[in-house]
């Protein structure tokens, strides 16, 4: 037997660095391609922050981690990807948290079934599978609370307008920060249109 590969770590997945040009943080708006994805993903309608906004995060996080733990066990390690939301207005979102694509339906039932066991929130069962193909995208970072983002957002159609494009999808954020543990005027997030001529 091989002991030094049974002791080797299982090399963990960064989808971060694997996609690190989509995840790019510009100061000022870029254009760029975004491959298809799949994320767990949970919708609903409330204030940004609020308790229902609050428990879908908490049933996304589960899930998101329990996945995880269960496919490292399994030899197929990675990080949990950060908080991600598509938002079709300013009360209606869908928050996602990007998986790598060897976790299926197989793996996110096994997830429930084990939560449910647990005693888990009625919610886990809303976590599904998202497909999100959102191809040519403009992109920027916003820097500061996020009630100033329409600032940053006008910044970024004026830019795509100039390159002969039109927002073509939902607003999509990407949060780097914890809103938590930084201030608002620190708080960093992409932001990010799909774009189509």
């Amino acid at each position: 037997m091989n002991t030094k590969a049974a002791r080797d770590p299982i090399a963990k997945l960064d989808l971060y660095q694997t996609y690190k040009a989509e995840y790019a943080t510009p100061r000022r708006p870029v254009i760029l391609r975004v491959a298809e994805a799949t994320y767990l993903g949970i919708a609903g309608r409330g204030t940004p922050g609020g308790e229902a906004f609050q428990e879908a995060v908490g049933a996304l996080y589960a899930v998101a981690f329990t996945t995880k733990m269960a496919s490292k066990s399994a030899g197929k390690d990675y990080a949990v990807c950060k908080l991600e939301g598509l938002w079709k207005d300013q009360w209606s979102w869908r928050l996602l948290i990007r998986t790598p694509d060897f976790i299926g339906t197989p793996e996110l039932e096994a997830t429930r079934r084990n939560l449910a066991e647990k005693g888990k929130g009625p919610l886990i069962d809303q976590v599904e599978l998202t497909p999100l193909n959102e191809n040519l995208c403009v992109q920027m970072l916003h820097v500061g609370p996020y009630d100033r983002e329409p600032e940053t957002i006008r910044r970024m159609e004026d830019f795509a307008a100039g390159q002969g494009y039109r927002f073509n999808g939902l607003h999509h954020e990407i949060y780097l920060s914890d809103p938590r543990r930084v201030t608002p005027e620190k708080l960093r997030t992409i932001l990010r249109m799909p774009v189509a001529r």
